[in-house]
């Protein structure tokens, strides 16, 4: 079997796999939510390059082979903490049709990668969907059953917002209250256009009337409502032809 087949294997078993249940005696000190809670906060101080096996193993006051039970290696370990970061979708809805489902749907999201700043990079190309995921996916697929799109379609449509995102979330990276937000880019960016503001007069003009119009911090509604405009069109002209 190829190498990269095995590991996707191990990680769809550790994700998807059947837990042990409730069993007689002492509770077992360690389990996979523990150690991947554990990773979690590690990454969450540090940054992803900070877990190791070695480091989560010391952090629990458990020897590294102790882990292995839980998982066999950090890739696994880190699929674990990720879908365990971003959790399950809230649980109901009181949006009214499609477009509100997915703009529901996107401002539950962003939190989570904000909180957890980590998971953008460790979520990021080909890889075993873990159920959290997955279940964030089926809401915003849901959302767009029955309005005219085709499966392919309603999969690229739920890629481009979970795109814009991840994006936004790795721009401001670091929390709700991190210093990366767009208003505070905007300030860095002005101060540069007091020295050089004559070379780039485009730039000047647009950060003078946003900050004057109060159109600031507004990325994500901005970029979301621009995405959910262009699938609005195409099922209006789908339903006109």
């Amino acid at each position: 079997m190829d190498i990269q087949v095995a590991d996707q294997a191990r990680t769809v078993e550790i994700l998807w796999g059947r837990r042990p249940g409730p069993r007689r005696g002492p509770k077992p000190a360690l389990s996979l939510e523990v150690v991947a809670r554990t990773g979690i906060g590690i990454a969450d101080a540090e940054g992803l390059a900070a877990v190791s096996m070695q480091r989560v193993a010391a952090d629990l006051g458990f020897t590294k082979m102790s882990l292995y039970r839980y998982v066999p290696g950090k890739a696994e370990l880190v699929a674990v903490m990720a879908d365990f970061a971003i959790g399950a979708p809230p649980a109901g809805t009181r949006a009214k049709d499609w477009r509100d489902r997915l703009d529901e749907w996107a401002h539950a999201l962003l939190p989570r990668f904000r909180r957890h700043p980590w998971v953008v990079e460790a979520t990021t190309g080909p890889r075993v969907f873990g159920p959290n995921e997955l279940a964030w996916m089926e809401r915003a697929v849901s959302a767009l059953e029955g309005i005219g799109l085709r499966g392919g379609e309603q999969l690229d449509a739920v890629v481009v917002l979970v795109g814009h995102v991840r994006n936004l979330a790795h721009q401001t990276r670091g929390g709700p209250d991190a210093n990366r937000t767009e208003r505070q880019i905007s300030a860095l960016m002005s101060e540069l256009m007091r020295e050089h503001g004559s070379e780039y007069p485009a730039v000047q003009a647009a950060l003078t009337a946003a900050a004057e119009g109060g159109g600031q911090d507004q990325a994500l509604d901005f970029g979301l409502d621009r995405i959910l405009d262009g699938i609005a069109a195409l099922v209006d002209r789908r339903a006109k032809s």
